[in-house]
């Protein structure tokens, strides 16, 4: 097979490098990862491979590792081994749960973050914001999906207040996760050679929507529980799908947890930090203090106050965060600091 023939195969599956592998490797994307192994696709074959032993080497830093989405250099044998991962063009990534700071990756070289939430009992637009905030830096365009709009007809208001909460430029789309017409409008995010990662809770609708752009029923799917709109897990597994659309779709199992890594910049908020530096004050407290212009737009409405205690939780956790992340680098650098650039911007003497 020419380069340009296993080109062509690669751009179905999301590729979008020009450096093929060395005479005796062959490039596949990581479909899914098993505790039995990994599945690659090459864009014409499904197949199972097995990671080199380098990967499996205690305290290797986990994101080294393959993870769905990635591009792997895979070597010939029984079973074949990933021996090479490629260098990822975007990282959608959280700190896992525990203690011990780890940052979990969860999709790589993904075109779009699709932040599905439900029109129901699972409605949070301080839940849409911490998504947000975890894609800030990952490299992909978030989009917010609204589903189950067809249990939902007074939906206008839970809608409107949304779009006002968020920036202009993150597209926000209502849809019925079960009609092909509603969903059609997604083909826009999913043609040939693009990627994208499906997330939300459990119960907002994911597998559901995934089978419609799928067009048939290959995820399970289950009744969320009424009195909170809550749903089992029925993704259990990242997995990557070739879409009939040519794109690729990886969903994901509902998020319990999502811990900031420590290195947003909370740009979602970046309205907020430009009003703190209006205050009067640079140390203003944003509580009684005269000049205060937080208290301002929380008076006159231009800032509500759960977007305001919204940021103040994202703020001090990604803080913490950074703090926990920072001792860890010093830790390995042997105890050397080093500068963030992270921090209220309204912390500083002002003229």
């Amino acid at each position: 097979m020419s380069n340009a023939e296993t080109t062509e195969r690669l751009r179905r599956i999301g590729w979008r490098g020009d450096v093929l592998p060395a005479a005796g490797l062959r490039l596949a994307r990581v479909v899914a990862q098993h505790r039995a192994g990994y599945e690659l696709h090459d864009g014409e074959t499904l197949f199972g491979a097995q990671p080199d032993g380098r990967f499996l080497k205690r305290g290797i830093d986990p994101a080294e590792r393959p993870v769905v989405g990635d591009f792997v250099e895979v070597e010939s044998g029984t079973p074949p081994h990933i021996v090479t991962v490629t260098p990822r063009r975007t990282v959608l990534s959280r700190a896992a749960a525990g203690e011990r700071y780890e940052r979990q990756l969860i999709a790589t070289n993904i075109d779009y973050v699709l932040v599905l939430t439900g029109l129901d009992g699972d409605f949070n637009p301080a839940r849409i914001e911490r998504y947000l905030s975890l894609t800030e830096d990952s490299g992909a365009q978030p989009v917010v999906l609204l589903s189950k709009l067809d249990t939902h007809d007074d939906a206008a208001e839970q809608i409107a207040a949304l779009r006002a909460r968020l920036p202009a430029d993150i597209p926000i789309h209502p849809l019925n996760g079960k009609d092909p017409s509603s969903v059609a409008l997604l083909a826009q995010y999913l043609q040939p050679g693009d990627s994208a990662v499906l997330v939300g809770s459990s119960g907002a609708g994911k597998s559901t929507l995934t089978n419609t752009l799928l067009g048939t029923a290959t995820m399970a799917t289950a009744e969320v529980r009424s009195h909170d709109s809550r749903g089992r897990h029925t993704t259990t597994h990242r997995a990557l799908l070739q879409l009939p659309s040519g794109g690729c779709l990886i969903d994901t199992p509902g998020m319990r947890e999502l811990k900031l890594t420590g290195e947003e910049n909370l740009d979602l908020f970046a309205d907020i930090e430009t009003l703190a530096e209006q205050c009067r004050f640079a140390d203003c407290g944003h509580g009684s203090e005269p000049g205060c212009a937080i208290q301002v737009a929380l008076d006159n409405g231009e800032l509500t106050p759960g977007r305001w205690r919204n940021y103040l939780k994202l703020h001090d956790e990604r803080e913490e965060q950074a703090a926990t992340l920072e001792a860890r680098l010093r830790r390995q650098r042997g105890g050397r600091p080093t500068e963030r650039p992270h921090g209220h911007r309204g912390q500083r003497e002002r003229d």
